[in-house]
C-alpha cells in the first residue's frame, strides 16, 4: 500500500495554503454543484458567488461549478469559452453525443470561476426512465406534478452521468471532490454514490425543508425538535418525496455540512445526522469596502432616502428629518420566519414609549419585501411629484432673488428685502404652499397590493392603528418590491439604501444564517438579529459585548413571544435615545467586524471539510491529521474599554439622561486605541493544531 499522504493546512497572507509539497493542487479536481449556480433564487447563490474568488485562488484552473442552463441568466452572466481540461472536455462532448445540451465557460464575478451547464430542457426526455433508475437505487418515487422535484432528478442524473464520464478516465489522479449544496443537487450525489464512482463527496444543507415548513406554520420549532413525527409532517405538506432526496443525500455524503450551529441541531433532529463540520457563510468584504468613507456614505444615501421621505409625507412633515432614524427590514416575504410580526408589535409598543417621554425623535420604518402588486400607488407617486414641483419653485424664486440681490450689490447698494420678492414671486409660493395641503394620511405602502385585504403586514398595521398620523412618533412605509436605482420612487440600489438607514432590524425565527444583517455588519451599520439565527449565534461567539458593537441579538430561544417582544422594544428605544456621536461611534466599532464574516478566514472550515472528505473517500490515499475542525480560540472582541453607546450597556434610569454622562463617555472612547485592539485579535488565522498523542479521535467524532 502506497503511504498515505498526510492533509494540512497554514496559511499565507490570510489564505489557505497546501503544506504537504507531495499534494499539489493539480492532483485533485473540486466540483461545486448548485441549482443556484448564475441562477439566482435565494440566498445560496450569494454564498457561491461570494465564495468563488477565495475559492478559485486556492485552486486555479481546478474549480468548476456546476448548475442548470437558463439563457436569460447566461446572456448576461457568462462567457463562453473551450474547458481547459481534456478531461472535462471529453466527458462533456460524450454527453453531447447522446443528446444532452452542455455549456462552458467563466461566470462573469469576482474570481471568474469555470462553470459547466445542463440545459435541463434537451435532457426532459430521459425523465421517466432517470425517475425509474432513481426509485431503483432510493426507493423514491418523484410525483409527476412536482416540477421542480422532476428537474432536480434530471439535473442530478445529469451530473452524475459527467462524472461516471470524467472519472472513468483516470487512473490514480487526479482525486474528484463533488461538493453538492441542498437537495436540489442532492440527486447527483446519491446516484454518485450508488454507482461507487471514485469521488469524494461533501452534503451542505443550508436550511431543512421540513424546517422550514414548520417554522411558516407557526409552530413552536425549537422547544419540540425532538417530539415531532417527521415522516408524518413532511407526508401532511406533500413534501415527502423531497424531504426523502434530502436525507438520502445526508446520509449518503461522505462529509455532511451545515451553515450554523443552530442548523446543526435542527439537521440532528430533522434528518438525524449530526454535521460533521459547520461552515458558517462569508462575504466577499472587498466588495463592500470604502475605507473610512463609509460613514460619508452614509450621510450621502441618507439624504437621498430623506428626499423620498420629502415627497412621501409631504402635508404632514411636522418632525425634524435631522433627528429622525431610519430603521429597515427585508427579504422573502415570510411574515412569521423573518420576524416581521414581532417587529410590527415592537413598533407599536416603541410608539407608545415614544409618545409618553414627549421624545423628538422621529422613526421611521421600511419594510422591503416583495409581494404581489397592481403598480405603484398614485398617492405615493403624486407626493414625488409634489416635492419636484415645490423643489423647481424654490430654484426659480431663489434665482430671480440671486440676481437682484446681485445687480444691487454691484451698484453698491444694500437691497430693500422688502422688495427684493415682488407680488408674482409671493403668488407662486403660497400656491406651492398650497399644492402641499392634503386631507388624507401619507400612504403605509407604496404599490397597489393584489390582496390588500389578506396581506399579513397591512393587516396587522391596521390591528395596532400604525396609519403615519401626525401623533404617530412611528411611520411606516411598506415597499412591496426589491429597490433599484432606476425606480421613479426610491432610486436607490439595496446597498445604497442599507448604508443610508440607521439600523437593520431582523428579528428571525428561521434563520439559518441570515446575510441581511451579515451585509449591514460589512457597510457599518448596526442591526438586530436573534439567537436563532446563524449569525446571531455566530456573533455570540465571536464577540464578548455584541451590542457595544451594533449587533442586538434578541432571545428567541428561551424567552416567550412577549418577553422577546419586550427585549426587541428595549433595543429600539435605546438606539432612539442615541446622540449623534455615540451613533458615529458606533458605526465605527459594527464596520470593524467584517474582518469576521471575510471568506479569507471562513473559507478554511470548507477547506476542513474537503481534507475530511478525501481522507474518508481514499484512506489508502490521503490521511488526516487534523483532531478537529478549525477553532476560533482566540479570535474573539472583547468587550470595549469605553462604556458602548448601546441598549444593553447605556439604559438610563429616565429618557432624559445629561449630556454630561454622553462628555464622560466621549472622553473615555479613543478610536485609534479600540481598532488597533480588535486588529490584534482578528490578525492571526485560525490555528489547525494536532491531537496530543494518544488522543486520535475517530472520523464519526469530529464536531464543530
Amino acid at each position: 500500500m502506497p503511504l498515505a499522504r498526510s492533509l494540512s493546512m497554514t496559511s499565507l497572507n490570510g489564505l489557505p495554503q497546501w503544506e504537504d509539497e507531495d499534494l499539489p493542487v493539480e492532483d485533485l479536481l473540486l466540483f461545486e454543484i448548485s441549482w443556484e449556480v448564475t441562477n439566482k433564487v435565494g440566498g445560496i447563490y450569494t454564498v457561491i458567488q461570494t465564495k468563488a474568488k477565495t475559492t478559485a485562488d486556492e485552486w486555479g484552473e481546478n474549480y468548476f461549478l456546476i448548475g442548470p442552463y437558463f439563457e436569460q441568466n447566461v446572456k448576461t452572466q457568462v462567457e463562453f469559452c473551450e474547458p481547459p481540461n481534456p478531461a472535462v472536455k471529453k466527458a462533456m462532448d460524450t454527453m453531447k453525443s447522446q443528446g444532452c445540451q452542455a455549456f462552458f465557460g467563466r461566470w462573469l464575478i469576482e474570481g471568474s470561476p469555470y462553470v459547466l451547464l445542463f440545459d435541463i430542457g434537451s435532457a426532459a426526455w430521459n425523465l421517466d426512465k432517470w425517475k425509474g433508475e432513481f426509485w431503483e437505487v432510493s426507493n423514491i418515487g418523484i410525483p409527476f406534478h412536482d416540477r421542480e422535484a422532476n428537474d432536480a432528478v434530471i439535473f442530478g442524473s445529469l451530473t452524475a452521468w459527467f462524472l461516471k464520464e470524467l472519472s472513468c478516465q483516470f487512473d490514480d489522479k487526479p482525486s474528484v471532490i463533488a461538493h453538492f449544496h441542498e437537495w436540489q443537487a442532492g440527486v447527483g450525489l446519491i446516484l454518485s454514490r450508488s454507482q461507487k464512482l471514485p469521488v469524494a463527496t461533501i452534503f451542505t444543507t443550508h436550511a431543512t425543508l421540513l424546517g422550514r415548513y414548520l417554522c411558516a406554520a407557526s409552530i413552536d420549532f425549537y422547544n419540540n425538535l425532538d417530539q415531532f413525527d417527521i415522516d408524518k409532517e413532511a407526508g401532511e405538506r406533500q413534501i415527502y418525496h423531497r424531504y426523502c432526496m434530502e436525507r438520502a443525500s445526508v446520509h449518503c455524503a461522505h462529509v455532511f455540512t451545515t451553515v450554523s450551529q443552530i442548523t446543526a441541531t435542527e439537521a440532528e433532529h430533522m434528518l438525524k445526522k449530526s454535521p460533521d463540520v459547520v461552515t458558517p457563510n462569508g462575504l466577499n468584504i472587498k466588495k463592500f469596502s470604502a475605507m473610512h468613507e463609509f460613514q460619508n456614505l452614509h450621510s450621502m444615501y441618507k439624504a437621498r432616502i430623506q428626499e423620498f421621505i420629502r415627497g412621501h409625507f409631504y402635508g404632514h412633515l411636522d418632525f425634524d428629518l435631522d433627528k429622525t432614524l431610519f430603521f429597515f427590514i427585508a427579504g422573502r416575504y415570510e411574515f412569521s420566519n423573518k420576524g416581521a410580526d414581532m417587529f410590527l408589535e415592537a413598533l407599536s409598543r416603541l410608539n407608545f414609549l415614544l409618545r409618553v417621554h414627549k421624545t423628538d425623535v422621529t422613526v421611521i420604518v421600511f419594510f422591503i419585501m416583495p409581494a404581489k402588486t397592481n403598480n405603484f400607488n398614485v398617492e405615493t407617486l403624486k407626493g414625488q411629484a409634489v416635492r419636484k414641483q415645490l423643489w423647481d419653485t424654490a430654484q426659480s424664486v431663489k434665482e430671480k432673488f440671486g440676481r437682484k440681490l446681485y445687480n444691487a450689490l454691484l451698484k453698491g447698494e444694500i437691497p430693500d428685502l422688502n422688495k427684493i420678492l415682488d407680488r408674482d414671486d409671493i403668488t407662486i409660493m403660497k400656491r406651492a404652499i398650497f399644492s402641499t395641503q392634503r386631507h388624507s394620511l401619507p400612504p403605509v405602502t407604496t404599490h397597489n397590493m393584489i390582496d390588500d385585504s389578506n396581506d399579513p403586514i397591512l393587516n396587522t398595521i391596521r390591528r395596532i392603528g400604525l396609519f403615519n398620523n401626525r401623533t404617530d412618533r412611528v411611520k411606516v412605509i411598506l415597499h412591496p418590491e426589491f429597490l433599484s436605482s432606476t425606480s421613479p420612487l426610491l432610486p436607490l440600489d439595496y446597498e445604497e439604501f442599507v448604508r443610508g438607514c440607521h439600523l437593520g432590524v431582523f428579528p428571525s425565527y428561521y434563520e439559518p444564517w441570515g446575510y441581511t444583517p451579515a451585509e449591514c455588519t460589512v457597510m457599518g451599520i448596526p442591526s438586530v438579529t436573534t439567537n436563532l439565527s446563524g449569525f446571531g449565534c455566530f456573533m455570540q461567539e465571536h464577540v464578548a459585548d455584541p451590542a457595544a458593537y451594533g449587533i442586538y441579538i434578541v432571545d428567541r430561544r428561551f424567552r416567550s413571544p412577549d418577553e422577546s417582544c419586550n427585549q426587541l422594544t428595549q433595543f429600539l428605544y435605546g438606539f432612539c435615545q442615541q446622540n449623534r456621536r455615540q451613533r458615529i461611534i458606533q458605526r465605527n466599532r459594527t464596520e470593524r467586524l467584517s474582518d469576521l464574516l471575510d471568506w479569507r478566514y471562513l473559507g478554511r472550515y470548507y477547506m476542513h471539510a474537503r481534507h475530511l472528505a478525501l481522507s474518508r473517500t481514499f484512506p489508502e490515499k490521503f490521511e488526516m491529521e487534523l483532531s478537529a475542525p478549525p477553532k476560533t480560540e482566540g479570535f474573539r472582541f472583547p468587550r470595549p474599554s469605553s462604556v458602548p453607546p448601546s441598549p444593553s450597556a447605556s439604559q438610563h434610569s429616565s429618557p432624559h439622561h445629561s449630556e454630561d454622562e454622553d462628555e464622560d463617555e466621549d472622553e473615555r472612547y479613543d478610536e485609534d486605541e479600540e481598532a488597533e485592539r480588535d486588529r490584534q485579535n482578528i490578525k492571526s488565522p485560525f490555528s489547525l493544531g494536532a491531537l496530543p498523542q494518544g488522543k486520535k479521535k475517530q472520523h464519526g467524532e469530529y464536531r464543530n
